[in-house]
């Protein structure tokens, strides 16, 4: 009867045994595993929004301008003078990237932009355009002509190379983070 026991159990053990090592052959290839997956995809929608963005100003530069003309009279000269503002907003156009303006590839991405530039010609603010001193009649033609020369002056005033220089930087800076925030490591941003 010993014998008889011992052999049931040797037996169970082995039934245990044998299930055991089938249920392991069995789920052997199927389990579940969690991952990332470092490889960013830029789909055709992200490019096409940050394409839509459209005019991107990344500096504004207030300037303020005096202007003045002369028109020498018989009896006295007419004199006209007249301080203009305006807010001189630079930046890139994005409608005027050209095809291959974004490449990317795994956690690298590369931009070719278009060149900062300034993003309206029409800055100067007209409700905050005083006059200074002005003596004498002064046709419409005149003061068109006045306006133009302070539009000039502030163009050259605010569009040094410093300026440039800034609004470049900033744009690296701000494109940069958004690169990041959509994943990717390696940014190269480059100006035409």
């Amino acid at each position: 009867m010993k014998t008889f026991k011992i052999a049931i159990v040797l037996f169970c053990l082995s039934l245990v045994i044998v299930a055991f090592f089938w249920l392991r052959s069995c789920t052997k290839d199927d389990y579940v595993e969690i991952g990332a997956d470092d490889k960013i995809d830029p789909t055709p929608t992200q490019i096409q929004s940050i394409k839509a963005i459209g005019e991107w100003e990344f500096l504004s530069v207030n300037v303020e301008e005096l202007a003045d003309t002369v028109r020498k009279g018989f009896f006295s000269d007419d004199e006209l003078m007249r301080i203009y503002y305006g807010t001189l907003r630079l930046g890139v156009n994005m409608h005027n990237v050209e095809p291959g303006w974004f490449v990317a590839e795994d956690d690298s991405v590369s931009l070719t932009l278009p060149t900062i530039g300034l993003l309206d010609r029409d800055f100067i603010d007209e409700a905050r355009t005083k006059p200074f001193f002005e003596s004498g009649s002064w046709k419409p033609e005149e003061r068109e002509a006045l306006y133009q020369k302070a539009h000039r002056n502030m163009l050259l005033h605010g569009l040094t190379k410093e300026n440039l220089a800034a609004a470049e930087e900033n744009a690296r800076e701000q494109i940069g983070n958004m690169m990041k925030a959509m994943g990717y490591k390696r940014i190269g941003i480059s100006f035409k």
